[in-house]
């Protein structure tokens, strides 16, 4: 583990240990998103109580939605008189900064307790047991997300057993759906913006600590997303007459004509872009680059469309930097193998990359399909957020937070290729909503997220915790 000797200016002995025990009693609670009910959120509501009494003697905590709870420390701006009650009562006794502001915007720390599912026959473990072995804690969930909730939650019952205070109202945001779409994190910010409530800055899962962020560049960095792309599902429906299998006409079939609308969508119509944020994501290497990759970090930028193009062009996660990309996860045709149908339909899921919009990719696609027979049925879809910004205090405080807890790591910004429930918050607050889970993961380690044999080290527990205090410890006025 690394050394916490001087991680605060409080006195260590009051930084508990055992944050892997607290992390492996929440991964034995089953919160698979698509079983979740009210008895398992019941049970996470009673377990976090267990674990964290400082947290839930000194700061209020609400129901909000379903499966939402946010936790107040210090009061809010212009509050209800029912939560100012709950908030008077909940201070009472807790330690005060005389460098807090009442009225400065607050921080908002979020992270989800519910997990995608896990076939226990495949994983090493009983991807439910919260098994601690070889300086890991492994099970479901062990980096998405409750790893870094729990990272969270440590820091902030380690303050306040220290008695501090940060100089601005904390928020924690928790919801129990993200892998549901996050109904109860959008009612949280909804909440919030209701209330006249503008965070300072918002920070939730996403980017992380990594060894290789670049093809040709290794160098450890700490990928901080600061905007994510959108997404798009579609259905294309192909139609032309039936027939018996027996005797197939000359003319086009239905699952012909998806068939070959597919292939054309395959070479992917969509532009490709370096965008803002892609070009500073270069440059922050430019410092630490040797070789190949210090001549990657300096021409890329340059080069922005040479570089999208052949970024592009390899495919997987470069290719998704700087393009709308498209998922083929639904086929769908016939009833009977020896009917030729007259249907035949696809589902289309597309992540939309920075400048493209909704109404933009579908008419690229009907372009590119070149049918007309075909129909594009779009069944939801929202843009790419905004890009937040690089070059203010709330950056800066992640980079200090950062160097804290990985002093070797390189601080960049990424556009984030999944979607998370900060898109939720990021409306409210353009220009500082951030994407970072302040843990250390290898490739194997995140390729196993929503895979086989999820895991986090031990030493990647106690560094995002120090990564979390750092950040409140020291946030300006």
């Amino acid at each position: 583990m690394p050394d916490t000797s001087d991680a605060t200016e409080a006195d260590a002995s009051t930084l508990r240990p055992g944050i892997e025990d607290r992390l492996s009693r929440l991964l034995q609670l089953d919160t698979v998103s698509s079983t979740v009910a009210a008895e398992s959120t019941t049970a996470f509501e009673q377990l976090l109580e267990e674990l964290y009494p400082l947290v839930h003697r000194h700061l209020t905590k609400e129901r909000i939605g379903e499966r939402g709870f946010l936790f107040s420390w210090t009061p809010l701006v212009e509050e209800h008189a029912e939560t100012a009650a709950l908030r008077d009562a909940a201070l009472r006794g807790a330690p005060q900064n005389p460098r807090a502001s009442r009225n400065a915007d607050p921080v908002v720390l979020m992270a989800h307790f519910d997990t995608v599912p896990a076939v226990a026959a495949e994983w090493s473990f009983d991807p439910f047991s919260g098994h601690i072995s070889d300086g890991a804690v492994h099970g479901r969930g062990a980096v998405d997300d409750k790893g870094a909730l729990v990272t969270m939650l440590d820091a902030v019952e380690n303050l306040l057993a220290a008695g501090e205070t940060p100089a601005r109202p904390v928020l924690i945001s928790l919801g129990g759906d993200e892998e549901t779409t996050g109904p109860s994190a959008q009612a949280i910010s909804e909440e919030l913006h209701a209330r006249g409530i503008r965070p300072w800055i918002v920070i939730d899962e996403g980017g992380a600590v990594i060894d290789a962020p670049l093809p040709t560049l290794n160098h450890q960095s700490a990928m901080v997303g600061v905007a994510e792309k959108g997404a798009v599902t579609v259905r294309l429906t192909a139609t032309a007459p039936p027939s018996h299998a027996a005797t197939p006409s000359r003319a086009r079939t239905a699952p012909e004509r998806l068939a070959r609308a597919i292939t054309r969508l395959r070479r992917n119509p969509f532009p490709k872009r370096l965008n803002r944020t892609a070009r500073t994501m270069f440059q922050s290497f430019e410092g630490v680059a040797t070789g190949a990759g210090k001549t990657l970090v300096t021409v890329a930028p340059k080069l922005g469309p040479v570089t999208a193009r052949l970024l592009a062009a390899m495919g997987g996660e470069p290719a998704a930097l700087v393009q709308t990309t498209i998922a083929f996860t639904l086929l769908d045709a016939g009833t009977a193998h020896n009917v030729i149908p007259n249907t035949a339909s696809a589902t289309l899921n597309l992540r939309l990359a920075v400048g493209d919009s909704v109404d933009q990719v579908v008419a690229i696609l009907k372009r590119a399909i070149r049918d007309d027979s075909i129909t594009i049925e779009l069944l939801e879809g929202y843009p790419a957020s905004p890009e937040s910004r690089t070059d203010n205090a709330q950056w800066q405080a992640i980079t200090r937070a950062v160097a804290e807890s990985y002093p070797e790591a390189v601080v960049a910004p990424y556009v984030m290729l999944q979607a998370s429930d900060a898109r939720h918050f990021h409306r409210f607050t353009p220009d500082a909503t951030y994407r970072f889970a302040p843990l250390a993961m290898s490739a194997a380690e995140r390729a196993a997220i929503h895979g086989i044999d999820e895991r986090v080290t031990i030493d990647a527990l106690v560094r995002g915790e120090r990564f979390y205090r750092q950040l409140l410890l020291h946030l300006p006025t």
